[in-house]
């Protein structure tokens, strides 16, 4: 008998019909022996529908009634599936964040989880019961309705394997598993039968989006094994598990695509210290996430420039918060740019193997492709390109490092 947590996407969930698929496929898991426990989306479409009625109301809604709003989709689909269940004949309640103490800062639309109260859901599994659990939300200090985020049912149902110690979490969408990239884009996109942690937190914060980056740094701290699978069908999909000696053969694992960036370009600025610290300072007051950043003196090194990225629905923002700062320095201009993207080679081989930016760069010259940023890590290489070539470098990069065969 193993502990399984299945966390079901908004696709999963996006019609009656499915729903009762859903309660068939978690039926089936219990009746193999197995004790389960069910985290829920918003029904497909439903969080853009309530999103949408709050901007309608207030185009500049306050933090916590937005939140109370938008978390209020998973009520409705845990309800639904816990119905589906009992249907059937399998016991099953629903349960949302404030009845299983699921603690997060009171960080509005982006929360962090705290705490977890697993005591509440062994109990429920205790007298035979399925809990049916609200993703994408939590509860702050004070009792005020959170959420985590585009993809927060991800971290909810990685979050609960590891406070309940379950064998695996399995995250079931509208795709099959983990593919060497986009398929829509690559035919021959392959999908991978496993996956290490590392590569996966990469592969999740460059656009991959079949995880969110949070529930991978859960299921890595906490040791929580992912299987990646689709809620369709019953082929096995994609493990997220612990690096072993094999996975470092293969060089590069997968390539990844982000159109969701934008660049800011801060010229002519004093090379001087503290310059840096005071233009970023009020980024990181707004919470605002800084990506790749360069910095270029000038030949006499009395001026730099400083261009960096950040999510592309914070540019606004995030220039209109630098223009202050970057007019008391004595800056030449701001520059903003929207039409990029960032295109990345991930694997753990490339700890151990040389040669990987040179074969990059060459190919994506010989395309014909300008790169205009690098950033790089141990097992990582992204460059920031014109957003109108990112699929002819998604495609000649898959070629070149063999992953269409």
């Amino acid at each position: 008998m193993a502990l399984i947590v299945q966390k079901y996407g908004g696709t999963s969930v996006g019609t009656v019909e499915r729903i009762k698929n859903v309660a068939q496929r978690v039926k089936r898991t219990r009746e193999a022996g197995h004790e389960v426990v069910v985290v829920v989306s918003a029904m497909a479409g439903e969080t853009n529908r309530l999103v949408k009625l709050a901007y309608e109301v207030d185009p500049d809604p306050i933090s916590r009634e937005y939140d109370a709003l938008i978390a209020s989709g998973e009520q409705v689909s845990t309800a639904l599936v816990a119905l589906a269940l009992n249907k059937m004949g399998v016991p099953a309640r629903s349960f949302l964040a404030h009845q299983i103490e699921m603690r997060t800062d009171a960080t509005r639309s982006k929360a962090r989880i705290e705490s977890v109260g697993g005591p509440i859901l062994r109990a429920a599994i205790e007298r035979g019961e399925v809990p049916v659990v609200a993703g994408f939300q939590g509860v702050d200090a004070e009792g005020s309705i959170t959420t985590l985020g585009r993809g927060g049912s991800d971290t909810t149902g990685v979050a609960l394997a590891a406070a309940l110690n379950a064998d695996v979490c399995e995250i079931y969408t509208d795709v099959d598993g983990i593919y060497t990239t986009d398929p829509n884009i690559v035919r021959a996109a392959r999908k991978i039968e496993r996956v290490s942690y590392e590569e996966m937190l990469e592969l999740a914060s460059l656009g991959a989006k079949v995880l969110q980056t949070r529930s991978v740094e859960f299921g890595m701290k906490y040791g929580v094994r992912i299987h990646v699978r689709s809620s369709f069908d019953e082929s096995e999909g994609s493990w997220v598990v612990p690096e072993d000696e094999t996975m470092e053969q293969v060089v590069v694992r997968a390539v990844a695509y982000d159109k969701n960036d934008a660049r800011i370009s801060v010229l002519g600025v004093p090379d001087q210290p503290g310059v840096a610290a005071k233009v970023f300072a009020v980024l990181s007051e707004a919470e605002i996430v800084v990506d790749m950043i360069i910095q270029n003196s000038s030949q006499d090194g009395t001026k730099t420039d400083l261009t960096f990225t950040v999510p592309k629905a914070d540019v606004l923002t995030a220039r209109r918060l630098m223009e202050p700062v970057a007019a008391a320095l004595g800056a030449a201009t701001i520059k903003t740019d929207n039409q990029i993207s960032k295109v990345s080679v991930v694997g753990v081989g490339m700890r151990s193997h040389s040669g990987v930016a040179a074969k990059m760069f060459g190919v994506l010259s010989q395309a014909g492709v300008n790169i205009q940023m690098i950033a790089t890590s141990e097992i990582k290489i992204s460059v920031v390109i014109d957003e109108a070539y990112t699929e002819l470098a998604v495609r000649v990069l898959h070629q070149a490092f063999g992953l269409d065969t």
